[in-house]
């Protein structure tokens, strides 16, 4: 920052408790520009964006690749100043319809303005080690031969919940079947269901098990929910898997039947499912099996999806903005105190709409059923995956005759393999 310039700022107002934002909400906020002395700008504007990003790095012996890619959903940039205006960008004007000065006296000026965000359904925000999904304001100052100032704000992005798609509220199902040898002679059956596949945090995931156990010992059923982290780019995928919760049954005595109903709490602190970006997703597995006694345990795997949180149907302060109103109507709901901030000195006239296309991922029709193997897909073994890296030994590999050799793995994750061998 120059001497001229002591301070350049964006800020926006919360609209409610969680300080979340949704599909179609209304963002306002401000420019804060502090200067010492008359300054004279070539141009001062704020940008409203969204993206998604990955990168990573691999070793191949002393060679080291870096992998990275971006998906971009909307930039719109609005100038406040700016001499030239042949470009085309709209420019806001202050509270007397006229254009802002390009001329500021020294003390402190503040620049309000609205956007509203696109009605299309984008990935909410997510941040990692290798990947992330970010919405910001950005501000920026020129002059003339002087660096231009900058400043930028996070803001944080939930799409809408959306249950309209029947396939999320249907029923799965699955069975699987084992013959035993050797030392546990007999058969072992199983069939589950669950009521849906799409779940709102902290709801509570029913599994109900019909099992049938001919064999010569005790068996146990035992459930697992994990998440999958996938991340691509130039043609490679990385993946990171990781269990989040561990549950089992009771005993089920050897040559019997019983239905078993289990129901696990989706943790309240997941990230919401991202099916629906180019360079990365996030999914859910439930993964049900049965605890064999000297052999290889049967298993079933659903996809679980997890939804954005509910809305109070009707609310006036819903915890994600649907209901946030144009500055016009004056009905924003009473947000959350702020940092005290220069009062505006003006308001900007109608609010800056625009529109962006969506991107809806692959339709959830493409997910095989429970047991079937079927092609490589989102909820199908990756036919491959990229080398281990960041995420360390949790990651899933398998082997690519084209790739070079594997490389050190970075040690940053601690050790929880994805299905761990039973005890």
């Amino acid at each position: 920052m120059s001497l001229t310039v002591k301070n350049i700022s964006v800020t926006y107002n919360p609209i409610n408790q969680s300080n979340t934002f949704t599909s179609g909400d209304f963002i306002s906020g401000q420019v804060i520009l502090d200067v010492a002395n008359n300054t004279h700008m070539q141009s001062l504007s704020v940008k409203l964006k969204g993206k998604a990003e990955v990168c990573w790095s691999e070793h191949y012996g002393k060679t080291t690749v870096v992998y990275s890619d971006k998906e971009k959903y909307y930039s719109v940039e609005r100038f406040f100043v700016r001499e030239d205006k042949h470009n085309g960008n709209e420019m806001l004007k202050d509270p007397s319809g006229q254009p802002y000065s390009s001329v500021v006296a020294t003390g402190r000026h503040v620049y309000p303005f609205t956007f509203q965000l696109p009605q299309q359904h984008f990935p909410p925000t997510f941040k990692c080690s290798v990947g992330k999904v970010v919405y910001t304001l950005e501000t920026k100052l020129s002059r003339s031969m002087r660096v231009s100032s900058k400043d930028k704000a996070e803001f944080h992005y939930v799409p809408r919940p959306d249950e309209s798609n029947p396939e999320l509220m249907a029923p799965q199902y699955g069975t699987k079947d084992k013959q035993m040898k050797l030392f546990n002679p007999g058969s072992v059956s199983m069939n589950i269901n669950t009521e849906k596949m799409g779940y709102h945090l902290g709801e509570g995931l029913k599994v109900l098990a019909e099992v049938q156990n001919n064999s010569s010992r005790a068996i146990k059923p035992k459930y697992c929910l994990y998440e999958k982290y996938s991340f691509f780019a130039k043609g490679k995928r990385k993946l990171h898997t990781h269990d989040l919760l561990k549950e089992e049954g009771e005993p089920i005595e050897p040559n019997s039947k019983k239905t078993v109903t289990k129901v696990l709490s989706i943790p309240p602190s997941l990230t919401i499912s991202i099916l629906n970006c180019r360079v990365l997703k996030v999914e859910y597995r439930l993964r049900v099996y049965l605890d064999v006694p000297y052999a290889s345990d049967p298993e079933i795997k659903f996809p679980v999806v997890i939804l954005p949180p509910q809305t109070v149907s009707g609310a006036t302060n819903s915890d994600f903005g649907i209901w946030n109103q144009p500055p016009e109507s004056n009905m924003y709901p009473n947000p959350p105190p702020m940092a005290p901030l220069a009062p505006p000195h003006n308001v900007v006239g109608p609010p800056g709409q625009f529109g962006a296309p969506g991107y809806y991922g692959p339709s959830l029709s493409q997910f095989p059923a429970p047991g079937y193997p079927g092609p490589p897909g989102q909820f199908t073994s990756p036919s491959y995956t990229g080398p281990p890296g960041q995420f360390g030994p949790s990651d899933s590999h398998q082997s690519d005759p084209s790739a070079p050799p594997l490389y050190q793995e970075y040690q940053l994750y601690p050790q929880l393999p994805d299905h761990p061998e039973k005890s």
